[in-house]
């Protein structure tokens, strides 16, 4: 029993620990990065977006907490200091105006594991990846009215955050696009990829609006409801690339929605081949404010390029977000060694270990 109290003392002194050196992300000074204040430290974002065998998160974080926490203390032995999570707008949503108190709460428990790692949040929302888990409902809603539906899910969660400095930050929506013209009733979605659906419309019906303007509103309507419970922490949007053939076609121009947003994030895999253009089209989101790369992944190029395409893309961004699929990266060496290692855990774990190597170089 002694034995067991001094244990528990020093583990509690160790979260305590944690919790205690977490300050609060703000833009630095410059407006080109991020710092920690009241200390004034330079922060570069460094980490994952989190899931857990093809899992999202609201599937396990009720009957295996064990496991997101296993999860979070793993991403930071390997040096990361940001977890991008994933909230399922249909999970915390009961009705266009009530949320789910049990997942809320759910929400503050994950706020308190990630202040006693010392893991920031990277909270993005709304998110409608899997149609089995999106209401009925939701998808029947007006443009007007789904907004109204997507603002109070966005003023619920930012009621439970506020409070906490191991937010980074408010991504507002994966993925989004502005239609141009019109769109069939309830076609929200830009079709599936693995089975989920990761882009999102904001509206079915242009309805003769420019495109960059409906999505300046849009991010307006959601900061004004983060706004009613939380004016600390930083709101930003996660973006689709430019590509060389169409530029930035998803509607949200940066000359226009820039100035509503605290930083820019954008999403980039790099092609074989082709580091250079995905520097050129980084580049092009590079307009006067700090740009985080929130998802990266050697997903189509070799981790030799996707090292290449990180440490050159410094010039341009300061924050970086790849992914963590809840294989410890000791369980995938030792498959290897064995001999027993699939195609696609050779994936991972060739972004792990360039997680790893990589860490002290990217996030000092």
């Amino acid at each position: 029993m002694v034995l067991c109290a001094i244990v528990l003392t020093a583990c509690h002194q160790d979260i305590r620990t944690a919790a205690q050196r977490m300050e609060r992300i703000e833009i630095a000074p410059d407006r080109r990065g991020f710092i920690s204040e009241p200390s004034g430290q330079v922060f570069h974002p460094w980490g994952n977006n989190y899931g857990n065998t093809g899992r999202l998160i609201e599937d396990f974080w009720g009957p295996e907490w064990p496991t997101v926490a296993r999860d979070f203390r793993e991403m930071k032995s390997m040096g990361a200091n940001v977890v991008r999570i994933h909230l399922q707008f249909g999970k915390f949503m009961l009705a266009p105006d009530k949320l789910n108190p049990d997942v809320l709460a759910r929400l503050a428990r994950l706020l308190q594991l990630a202040e006693q790692t010392g893991l920031y949040l990277d909270i993005t929302g709304l998110a409608c990846y899997r149609k089995t888990d999106v209401p009925a409902w939701y998808d029947t809603l007006s443009e007007s009215d789904r907004w109204a539906a997507q603002a109070r899910f966005w003023e619920g969660v930012a009621g439970v955050c506020c409070k906490s400095d191991a937010v980074f930050c408010y991504d507002l929506i994966n993925e989004p696009i502005v239609a141009g013209g019109q769109r069939n009733s309830g076609d929200w979605y830009a079709g599936e990829l693995g089975g989920l659906n990761f882009i999102q419309f904001i509206n079915l019906d242009q309805a003769g609006r420019p495109r960059e303007k409906i999505a300046r509103q849009w991010i307006d309507a959601m900061t004004r409801a983060i706004h009613k419970r939380d004016r600390q922490h930083l709101i930003t949007v996660g973006l689709l690339p430019s590509t060389r053939d169409w530029g930035i076609f998803s509607g949200f121009g940066l000359e226009e929605i820039s100035p509503a947003l605290d930083f820019i994030s954008v999403h980039i895999y790099p092609e074989k081949g082709k580091v250079d253009e995905a520097l050129a089209g980084l580049r092009k989101f590079a307009v006067g404010k700090p740009v985080v790369v929130e998802e990266t992944f050697p997903l189509y190029c070799s981790a030799e390029e996707l090292k290449e395409f990180l440490l050159k893309s410094r010039q341009y961004a300061c924050g970086w977000i790849g992914h963590y699929n809840g294989e410890p990266i000791q369980h995938l060496e030792a498959l290897r060694q064995t001999g027993k290692i699939t195609a696609q855990q050779s994936l991972w774990l060739a972004w792990l270990e360039l997680f790893r190597e990589m860490g002290q170089t990217m996030a000092r």
